[in-house]
């Protein structure tokens, strides 16, 4: 287990404040990098390299959708402190990676802390077609790959019909150029940032854990990006 807390959240999401709904997003805020970007991007590339069938799944028929994701990340990054010089991007710690166009998620994985679900629109509902998932709470990449919203969050129990209609909604509402987003905040024993399994209900909770997530529509191939950008920091009180 890595402890790599941050000092406080984000003032939209301090723990005094309520629980949002959806709400719109700047344009390019979707990324960002914080002070523990760091610490977390040598942990995603430990993670990448030790278990790289835990945390990624880019499978080929979903190569247009993630390499237009990675397209519209590096228009991003000089604003946030990267210097992208033909095929390599310069990180905020001094990286140097490589793009890698046959595998564009691994190479977002190294180069933004935010975990990246790509959903496709399959049918009725959006499907989970490929992702960089380092950093789970509480669910596992491999129990979700493929599957629609409805299935991805049978688990929850407050994911009735009607929730499942409003997301669905949002999905399909959401344009290129007007992301949405929202937050959560959930209780752990534990500080770790790779956390699959379910959380020990009796253990105490010393931590908080706090997930920023961007709802992204792709302007070419209409795919949506699910962004997620872990915070933890201990508990008040």
């Amino acid at each position: 287990m890595k402890e790599i807390l941050h000092s406080c959240l984000p003032p939209e999401m301090s723990q005094d404040r309520p629980l949002p709904g959806v709400a719109p997003c700047g344009a390019t805020d979707w990324l960002r990098v914080d002070e523990t970007y760091s610490a977390q991007m040598a942990y995603r590339a430990a993670l990448l390299a030790e278990r790289p069938d835990k945390v990624l799944w880019e499978p080929p028929e979903a190569r247009a959708a993630a390499t237009e994701v990675l397209e519209e990340a590096l228009a991003l990054l000089p604003g946030l402190g990267f210097s992208v010089e033909g095929n390599r991007v310069i990180c905020p710690d001094g990286r140097r990676v490589v793009l890698d166009w046959e595998a564009p998620l691994r190479t977002l994985g190294h180069l933004v802390q935010q975990d990246i679900c790509v959903m496709d629109k399959r049918g009725d509902e959006h499907v989970l077609v490929a992702a960089v998932l380092c950093f789970p709470a509480s669910w596992r990449l491999a129990d979700k790959a493929g599957r629609p919203l409805v299935a991805i969050h049978a688990p929850v129990a407050e994911y009735d019909a009607g929730l499942a209609r409003r997301v669905q909604r949002l999905f399909d509402g959401v344009q290129p150029g007007r992301p949405l987003w929202r937050f959560n905040r959930l209780p752990y024993a534990d500080s770790d940032l790779h956390h699959p399994t379910r959380a020990d209900p009796t253990a105490p909770c010393r931590y908080l854990r706090a997930e920023r997530q961007c709802v992204v529509r792709m302007p070419r191939s209409r795919a949506v990006a699910f962004t997620i950008h872990t915070h933890v920091v201990r508990r008040a009180g």
